[in-house]
Formats: C-alpha cells, sequence, structure tokens
C-alpha cells in the first residue's frame, strides 16, 4: 500500500511541479541505516518531495500539533511521518518526544532511514533558521544502541513558495561524521558541521514560473481557482498553503476526472472517446507550466 501511495504521490507531484532536479542521485539508491538531514522551507511539503526521491521507505519527524485531529493521524501515519512536539505547543506534550526520539533510533536500528528538518520549525524562506536539538538527541539515542547511520545533508530550494508549476533543486550531500555524540559540546560541534554543508546545498532557482494559457489551462481554471480560493482561506496566516494546496489536488483530481468521464458518459459519447478525450486531458496540461 506504501509502495502504491508512493507511485500516486510522485505522479502528483509530476503535476503539481514543473521540474524536480537532483544531483548526487546515485545516494537515492543508499542502504542500510539513512538519516537524512533538511532544510524546512515548505512546509510538509518538503517531506513529501525529499521522501519520494529515494528508492526506499523514508519515515518523516513533523510537527506534533497536525496529529492531534484523527483523520490526520491517519494520513500521515500513511506517509510514515512520527510526531515531534515543539515548546510552543504546550510544555504537556514535550515528554512524548522521548517517544519520538527511541522510535526513530529503533528505525535507523532496523536499518531504516528517517528524515529530520534540523531547524525544527517552518519559515517560508531558504534561509536558515537556528537549530533545534530533535537531531542531535535521535543521534545521541542511537549511537548508544551502538548504530551510526550513514548521514545525508538535503538542501532543497524552491523557485517560487506558493503555487504550481515550480521548478525545485534538490542538492544531496554524504556527511562524513564517525564521532559519537555524548556531550553538549558534541551536539554543537555537530550542528555546526551540518550548518556549513547545508548552507551551502540550498540552491533554489532563479527561473520565473509561466504558464502556457492553451485550452487546456482554460478547462482546468475553474477547478483550480475553487482549490486554490479554499487552500488560500484555510491557511492565511499560516506556511501551509503549498501542502494544503498539493493535497487537496491530489484526492480531488481524480474526482474532477470522474465527473468529466460522467458527464461524457451520460451524453452517449462512446467510451474509447471518453478515455482518449482524458488522457488528452490530463497529460498535455502538464506542458501549460513552464519555467
Amino acid at each position: 500500500m506504501i509502495w502504491l501511495l508512493k507511485i500516486f504521490i510522485k505522479a502528483a507531484l509530476w503535476f503539481f511541479c514543473s521540474d524536480i532536479s537532483v544531483n548526487n542521485k546515485s545516494l537515492l539508491k543508499t542502504k542500510g541505516p539513512l538519516l537524512v538531514i533538511a532544510n524546512h522551507p515548505n512546509s510538509f511539503l518538503d517531506a513529501i518531495i525529499i521522501g519520494t526521491q529515494y528508492n526506499r521507505r523514508v519515515y518523516f519527524l513533523a510537527r506534533g500539533d497536525a496529529f492531534i485531529k484523527r483523520h490526520h493521524r491517519f494520513l500521515l501515519g500513511l506517509l510514515n511521518m512520527i510526531p515531534v512536539h515543539r515548546l510552543r505547543e504546550g510544555k504537556e506534550f514535550l515528554h512524548l518526544n522521548e517517544f519520538t526520539f527511541k522510535e526513530s533510533a529503533r528505525l535507523l536500528k532496523k536499518g531504516e532511514a528517517v528524515l529530520v528538518f534540523i531547524e525544527g520549525t517552518c519559515v517560508n524562506s531558504h534561509e536558515l533558521q537556528p537549530f533545534r536539538k530533535g537531531t542531535t538527541r535521535i543521534l545521541e539515542t542511537t549511537h548508544k544502541e551502538g548504530v551510526h547511520p550513514v548521514i545525508h545533508i538535503a538542501g532543497i530550494g524552491y523557485n517560487q513558495l506558493r503555487g504550481i508549476g515550480k521548478k525545485i533543486n534538490i542538492s544531496i550531500h554524504r556527511m562524513v561524521f564517525n564521532e559519537t555524540i555524548i556531550t553538549p559540546k558534541d551536539r554543537v560541534l555537530f550542528n555546526q558541521k551540518v550548518f556549513e554543508i547545508l548552507k551551502q546545498n540550498i540552491l533554489p532557482s532563479k527561473l520565473p514560473t509561466s504558464i502556457y494559457k492553451t485550452p487546456f489551462y482554460y478547462f482546468h481554471l475553474p477547478y483550480y481557482k475553487m482549490i486554490e480560493k479554499w487552500a488560500d482561506h484555510k491557511t492565511k496566516g499560516t506556511v501551509f498553503f503549498d501542502s494544503v494546496l498539493f493535497s487537496l489536488l491530489l484526492f480531488t483530481y481524480p474526482i474532477f476526472l470522474i465527473i468529466v468521464f460522467l458527464i461524457l458518459f451520460i451524453i452517449k459519447i462512446p467510451l474509447t472517446i471518453i478515455f482518449l478525450t482524458l488522457l488528452c486531458i490530463v497529460v498535455p496540461s502538464k506542458y501549460t507550466i513552464k519555467t
């Protein structure tokens, strides 16, 4: 089920983004315990984009308040997300992070991949924010288990942080770190090294996104504008616009196509022509976006 969902998400990203470029692609095949450390400019979309590039299951740490509602917990669980709680969400939740660190260490010990956003918070900016303690706590817990995972530093950069047609650059660097984290000084030195590498690997494209206003663009425009307006309303004043927009498009676009199918079927268009029409609606639409 996870692999089917991943294929579905990758197909959606193909439409949502005009281009996703990854350097050092050979690192995406890394096996064994793997800790991926990334910057965090665009909320849950960062995790989805980085995670789907790897040729394996990737677990993510995500802000704990997103797991409050049951249906959110279900959806985020499907995406292999693990809650991590911050002080701003309330001191009463911080003790739950002990589970987060132990669970991440357990997964790494099993040879899994875990993705963490070392800034611990999302700001719609490519400027690095101060690092939190979570990443070094995970490593410290893992090292106590005698496991030293491979460490990837993944810088993700967008040519725009709002709306469809993004051009995304992902720069992955393998970090050599053979020391064991024990003391606060070890944590500080680790974060300093990560900061230096990560800052050099955030490479947002300066090419703007533009749209070819073809008939396919105008055919989708009412549907897209309705979804965009709803996402904007629900995420006003937050960093979640792109994540919500992507999720809504992911789950409603098939419904949109089903409605088109039913309309054509009701007016007695032959099934062969209906399927060809749907194919012609979907595939050329990708190429209405350029950068």
